[in-house]
């Protein structure tokens, strides 16, 4: 006897197509074009979110944001190598935001005649033009398939509805805020010879740091440089031969030998940066650091890489300034400071002997260092 089922359900093992319907369909295709500028191993979505330079991927749009151009400089060079290693032909474009004239996306981003994939690379976002930001809204909604855009907004509050639009679309955003914390350079130091596959002491980084830290790019050119022209491991003696001399490693050279009690060798450190022509203000600030550093881990309790979080120091710092307050008393403490206010003042206009300022700070803070 035969059972009448009810409309619209299927027979055990009957192909399942429309409902009510005895015909099969075939399976829908993706409607999303592949983009030839992006690698075939990253054809997943990159992760949405704040992400490393050194992460970046080619994706539809990349945003990169922050006034370091060093950093977005190396991520847009990343990004231009990547295209062209999924695409050799891929074709880049440049484009100043602020010169912006209207359609200019559009016409830039269409299929070229012969389907070569594009890298179009957005500067000056900070200044755009009102043209550039409607555009760009508009193409944010419909990027075109065969092409990743490359936005730098450099800081500031002209395009924030465009920046906020990058990131609802869950277009990778690259941080490129200017490292302000000797930890990061640390960090950075360190990265650079690990991608190298190169060996460099914790001591030689500490060292480079201190002799190149206070340009990103000049860091980064020192890294370079020590890799070229040394073979092996990269040690503190390394870092000593090429960079001994720079102001900021003597100026901290000065500064450890005054901490340490070393007054001789403080002062003659000092009298031959001086000779050689290097400026008092460096040193003094040197100093300034230093005992500051110990004037805040003095009295505090913890593990040195809590108080470091604490006080964005690295853990060495607070290593090293634990080890120097030991040699000081709260008095002499208070002393070393007041000394290097008064230097700070004279070295920057208020005495007529900034030489003898420095001096003097130097050999009170050694003084008091040595329990003398």
């Amino acid at each position: 006897m035969w059972l009448k089922r009810p409309p619209g359900e299927l027979a055990p093992g009957a192909p399942r197509g429309n409902v009510g319907s005895d015909r099969s369909q075939p399976e829908p295709r993706s409607s999303t074009p592949v983009n030839p500028a992006v690698p075939k191993k990253s054809s997943a979505k990159p992760a949405a979110g704040t992400i490393s330079w050194r992460e970046v991927q080619p994706a539809p749009v990349v945003l990169l944001t922050g006034p370091e151009e060093y950093l977005a400089g190396r991520a847009m060079e990343s990004i231009r190598r990547q295209s062209r290693s999924a695409a050799p032909d891929t074709e880049v474009i440049r484009i100043d935001a602020a010169a912006y004239t209207a359609g200019e996306l559009t016409l830039i981003a269409s299929p070229s005649l012969f389907g070569e994939a594009k890298l179009i690379e957005v500067a000056n976002l900070a200044h755009m033009s009102e043209d550039f930001l409607l555009d760009t809204l508009a193409y944010l909604r419909d990027p075109a398939p065969e092409t990743v855009l490359v936005l730098h907004h450099s800081g500031g509050n002209r395009g924030k509805k465009l920046l906020e639009a990058v990131k609802a679309a869950k277009a990778p955003v690259v941080d490129c805020q200017p490292f302000k914390k000797d930890a990061d350079k640390i960090d950075f130091v360190t990265q650079e010879f690990r991608s190298a596959k190169r060996r460099i002491d914790s001591g030689a980084v500490r060292a480079l740091v201190s002799a190149v830290g206070s340009s990103l790019s000049e860091l980064a050119a020192a890294c370079q440089q020590l890799m070229n022209d040394s073979s092996g491991a990269i040690t503190e003696e390394t870092v000593e031969k090429y960079y001994g001399g720079r102001v900021e490693a003597t100026a901290f050279k000065v500064a450890d030998a005054a901490l340490a009690g070393r007054a001789g060798a403080a002062l003659s450190m000092l009298r031959h940066a001086l000779a050689t022509g290097v400026d008092p203000v460096p040193l003094v600030a040197a100093l300034a650091m230093k005992v500051r550093a110990v004037a805040r881990v003095a009295d505090l309790r913890g593990s040195s890489a809590s108080l470091a979080k604490d006080l964005g120091m690295a853990p060495w710092q607070v290593d090293q300034a634990r080890r120097d307050a030991q040699r000081f008393s709260s008095e002499s403490l208070v002393k070393a400071v007041q000394v290097l206010a008064e230097a700070d003042a004279q070295v920057k206009g208020a005495g007529r002997d900034p030489v003898y300022a420095v001096e003097r700070a130097v050999t009170v803070i050694a003084l008091a260092a040595s329990g003398r």
